[in-house]
């Protein structure tokens, strides 16, 4: 039997009411919240968590039923690996041009950035009641960070390598994920500065921090995806390169980088849940702050989001990419 896009709409639709109804009767309490006057928000998050699951085995099927197009994707990466790696190179150049300190500022503007955001909330407001807000700033901000800078720049790298485009065959997904790559290199950076901080702020180190990558990994996942899926919407869209800036703002406030959970209200802090990057932040938190390996459901949440964001990513951009010569 020949799958075509339709048959693997509705394995999506059908999977996605199944598991919703799995969900919303089994869903730990520390996820949904208690079932007892909270069945709206209970039953938004084991659709949300549903359509993901859903998403992932559509993907894992396309992989399977597909695999002659999957290898010829593979092959074609191959090929262009190295204009990729060029591509990482230009970016990371074109980033520091001109510029006195060059690589010093990916050292120095997180660590400014922390020292004020101490200064304002340590000091006027106690940081919230939290432990080494330094640290704990830094450790939010880090993930988000990151996350904000490759999807932005990923968005606009079809619609700004549109003279590229025009001349020669590239394939299309290798603009956003060289941006997010490279945004990973500066990560990195971070990642030292980050060090830095916890040595001075005389931090516990612990061994589960040998574990960061895991993390790490799963939000460049997501990045891709949600990379992908801006860069394929920006070039019909335009307008959404404004408008992102304003979701990115949104989704900053709904992340506790600058504030700890516990003073949320209950509803609250089950509704945060809806949110990917709580849950990338929370687990590289506990791998570096708590000294605790997140449990089997914070990995299946993770790695949930991050392949969800990636099977949509790719779909919006493999579907759609003939088209984009249309629109440059």
């Amino acid at each position: 039997m020949t799958f075509t896009r339709k048959h693997y709409l509705g394995i999506g639709l059908v999977l996605s009411v199944v598991l919703t109804v799995v969900f919303f009767l089994y869903l730990p309490i520390e996820v949904g919240g208690t079932r007892a006057g909270n069945v709206p928000l209970l039953f938004v998050n084991a659709g949300f968590l549903a359509v993901t699951m859903a998403a992932i085995v559509v993907f894992v099927l396309i992989i399977v039923t597909r695999s002659d197009y999957v290898h010829a994707q593979i092959e074609i990466l191959k090929r262009f690996r190295y204009l990729l790696l060029l591509m990482i190179k230009r970016d990371f150049v074109t980033r520091y041009r001109r510029s006195v300190l060059g690589v010093l500022w990916s050292l120095l503007n997180p660590i400014l950035n922390m020292l004020v955001m101490t200064m304002v909330f340590s000091t006027l407001f106690r940081g919230f009641g939290v432990e080494n807000f330094p640290v704990y700033y830094f450790s939010g901000m880090l993930i988000f960070s990151f996350f904000s800078e490759s999807t932005t720049s990923a968005m606009g790298s079809i619609s700004g390598s549109a003279g590229t485009i025009k001349k020669v065959y590239v394939p299309k997904y290798i603009f956003p994920i060289s941006r997010v790559l490279s945004s990973l290199v500066n990560l990195g950076f971070s990642f030292s500065a980050f060090m830095v901080v916890f040595i001075i702020t005389g931090a516990p180190f612990h061994w589960t921090m040998l574990l960061i990558p895991i993390p790490i990994i799963y939000v460049v996942i997501f990045s891709m995806g949600i990379g992908m899926f801006l860069s394929a919407l920006a070039v019909f869209f335009r307008d959404i390169t404004h408008i992102y800036g304003v979701g990115l703002t949104i989704v900053m406030f709904l992340t506790p980088i600058i504030y700890s959970v516990e003073i949320l209200p209950t509803r609250v802090y089950h509704a945060i849940h809806l949110n990917p990057m709580f849950h990338f932040v929370n687990y590289f938190r506990d791998l570096t702050m708590n000294g605790i390996v997140p449990g089997l459901w914070a990995n299946i949440v993770c790695v949930g989001f991050a392949l969800a964001a990636l099977c949509i990513g790719m779909y919006a951009k493999i579907s759609q990419q003939d088209k984009y010569i249309l629109y440059l």
